[in-house]
């Protein structure tokens, strides 16, 4: 299966409990933090609620 890199790139300051929750599920706990996961669609599911707090890439 296909990985991915996340990174966090914006502050959850001043962002819904729910989103606070997908971050630190994904394992974001600090700016700037990288985690990889598996491509499944819980994890892209939950990347796509943050989006606009993340950077994603693909890793070969």
């Amino acid at each position: 299966m296909k990985k991915i890199r996340v990174k966090q790139v914006r502050s959850k300051i001043k962002r819904p409990q729910d989103q606070k929750r997908t971050l630190e599920a994904l394992g974001l706990h600090k700016m700037e933090q990288v985690v990889e996961h598996e491509a499944t669609p819980a994890i892209l599911g939950m990347v796509n609620k943050v989006k606009h707090l993340i950077s994603v890439e693909e890793v070969k």
